[in-house]
């Protein structure tokens, strides 16, 4: 019988030669395993690929029909045989597409950086400060969020007749930011609650001050949740139609998206190729944006899924 000395190394496992001589671990997935796995991996693909193809499929529908001849909308194959871009000059130029596509881009980009400072400090305050009433605000803002966009109009439109700001692009703005802030909120705190205080205390201790911690050192790290609220923000905003229909009367102060459903809707006939055409040359700056802010904004959807 042999005794080990205490702090001898013990041998490597064993590890047994299987056919063909190749080495093996000592544990493996036996065969019966690993074909239920990958059927279910082959599954889900063919799920996602599927989804995928629904997705896609009116974009896709979108894009060609801007491009074949108008007639042949409905009578030729899926895809043209003969592609035009004339639909596109004629959006740009009958439709007034310039104008209203920069009205779109200014009401868009205030009411997203106007939603962002806002949401960021007062996700900040409510997950990393200590105040009088913070919970009693925080459920405040939050019961916000339960009601409907429809039951908000009636309410709207006469606070803005009132405040003399109906029929204009800066009452517009101010209800977008006032509808959107909320749910910004609500996600820049939940991203912020994912920061050690640990980083809080040890700036305080260096002397900063609570600005210049939310500023240099906790919206930096927060970069994945600006990103996502960039995003929903500009999502929601560059789509809306609801609020910029009923409370811009004007015609000519409409934003894009209201502006092609008023001028391309007709008694008679649809002018589906002009439409189609409008709607992929407006949806362009939100691909561009997804497509830059892609990365943060994935990073910020999978960040609440672990802990620190």
């Amino acid at each position: 019988m042999s005794v080990e000395a205490p702090g001898a190394a013990r041998p490597a496992a064993r590890r047994f030669a299987g056919p063909g001589g190749q080495r093996e671990g000592r544990y493996r997935t036996p065969p019966a395993i690993r074909r239920r796995r990958a059927a279910r991996r082959s599954a889900g693909y063919v799920l996602l690929v599927a989804l995928s193809g629904v997705a896609v499929y009116p974009f896709v529908w979108m894009v060609l029909t801007s491009l074949r001849p108008r007639d042949t909308v409905f009578s030729g194959g899926f895809v043209p045989d003969q592609l035009t871009f004339g639909a596109y000059t004629r959006a740009w130029s009958l439709l007034d597409f310039p104008s209203h596509f920069m009205t779109s881009v200014v009401v868009t980009a205030l009411t997203v950086v106007v939603v962002l400072a806002l949401a960021t400090l007062a996700g900040y305050s409510f997950a990393k400060l200590h105040f009088p009433g913070k919970q009693v605000i925080y459920v405040v803002l939050l019961s916000t969020l339960m009601l409907p966009a429809t039951a908000l109009i009636l309410p709207l439109f006469l606070q803005m007749k009132n405040l003399g700001l109906l029929n204009t692009r800066q009452g517009l703005i101010l209800v977008y930011i006032g509808v959107s802030l909320p749910f910004a909120m609500f996600l820049m705190r939940a991203f912020f609650e994912t920061l050690p205080d640990e980083l809080i205390q040890a700036a305080r201790v260096d002397g900063a001050g609570e600005f210049r911690i939310f500023w240099r050192i906790m919206l930096p790290l927060a970069a994945p949740g600006v990103a996502t609220v960039v995003v929903f923000q500009f999502l929601t905003t560059w789509n809306e139609f609801l609020l910029a229909n009923t409370l811009l009367q004007n015609t000519a102060l409409l934003p894009l998206q209201p502006h092609l459903f008023t001028v391309t809707r007709s008694q008679h006939a649809t002018d589906w190729t002009l439409m189609c055409a409008a709607l992929t040359m407006s949806v362009l700056p939100i691909v561009l944006v997804y497509v830059r802010m892609q990365k943060r904004f994935v990073a910020g959807l999978t960040l609440g899924a672990t802990k620190y």
